[in-house]
């Protein structure tokens, strides 16, 4: 199988490469300039012409990993977070639309689209309500996927990705704990501690997307990626600096930070039942691993 990776560079993208890359012939696409990787595209992150990718080579499928992924940077520019997570979702499958019909899509959305949870586990018939423009964006891109299968019929696929971590993340919660403790011995996070997340390693965020290309009907469909495990932002920092430095001393500041859902967990029964997924990674491995590639960068 061809498969167009878009956004390879990127922290999930690059996982996606190296792991589709053992048994299918993948294409890379991203705005970084490189010269060496065969069968790399690059493109104009802001203005992208993607019909200048679909036109010259036909993919079995194309996995859209590419956009911005910040709730803060969405409410400081909110045009460069749409231009990047809606605008760009549309020209793709516009693209694919007139050049490679027969590929299929999947795209790469965020648990953001549902905003403050009206009830737990979080599943795919959950009311969307964001809160922030990140995950409107989100939202907006997944109606442009139905809209591409409803009216042209572009099969996709949209993946509501939990939150994901591993070696190579230089943003969110781990890293942002590792860049406080770094020459001090205490740390202060925002919000009350009491917050919680469903932590998913990329390893298995991948494994997700091979399960996805093998059982999909990608008939618009819809499918939450995460652990289904609820941790609380208190206890995970506690597991993170037990394996970095022990001695670090946490607090909370007792403020919300704008954008941010209060609690949240998947229900993973249609990423199980139908796409016979499993987690291989729990936390404690996983932070295990995080930290050893953080050490590995000092």
């Amino acid at each position: 199988m061809n498969i167009l990776i878009i956004g390879a560079k990127g922290f999930i993208g690059s996982y996606a490469v190296e792991h589709f890359s053992k048994n299918h012939t993948v294409w890379q696409c991203d705005v970084v300039v490189d010269y060496v990787t065969p069968n790399y595209i690059q493109v104009d992150a802001t203005n992208a012409n993607y019909s200048a990718v679909f036109e010259n080579q036909r993919f079995d499928f194309c996995i859209n990993c590419s956009g911005a992924a910040s709730v803060p940077d969405s409410l400081t520019n909110p045009q460069r977070d749409f231009t990047l997570n809606t605008v760009n979702v549309f020209r793709q499958l516009d693209a694919i639309r007139k050049y490679n019909p027969e590929c299929k899509y999947i795209n790469l959305s965020s648990a953001a689209v549902y905003g403050n949870p009206e009830y737990l586990p979080i599943d795919e018939l959950h009311p969307l309500k964001p809160i922030s423009p990140y995950g409107l964006h989100k939202k907006m891109a997944e109606a442009i996927c139905q809209s591409f299968y409803e009216n042209f019929q572009i099969k996709t696929c949209s993946l509501r990705i939990f939150s994901a971590y591993g070696a190579g993340l230089q943003k969110q919660l781990f890293w942002d704990l590792y860049k406080k403790a770094k020459g001090s011995s205490a740390i202060s996070l925002f919000g009350t501690g009491s917050e919680t997340r469903d932590f998913i390693h990329v390893h298995d965020v991948v494994k997700a997307m091979d399960c996805v290309i093998k059982k999909s009907a990608f008939a618009h469909d819809i499918v939450n990626v995460a652990n289904g495990k609820e941790l609380s932002i208190k206890d995970v920092a506690k597991t993170f600096f037990d394996i970095y430095n022990p001695k670090i001393e946490v607090t909370f500041q007792n403020q919300e930070r704008k954008g941010d859902p209060s609690n949240w967990v998947a229900d993973l029964s249609k990423l199980h039942s139908t796409y016979g997924f499993d987690s291989e990674m729990n936390l404690q491995e996983g932070l295990t691993n995080y930290v050893k590639w953080l050490k590995g960068i000092e």
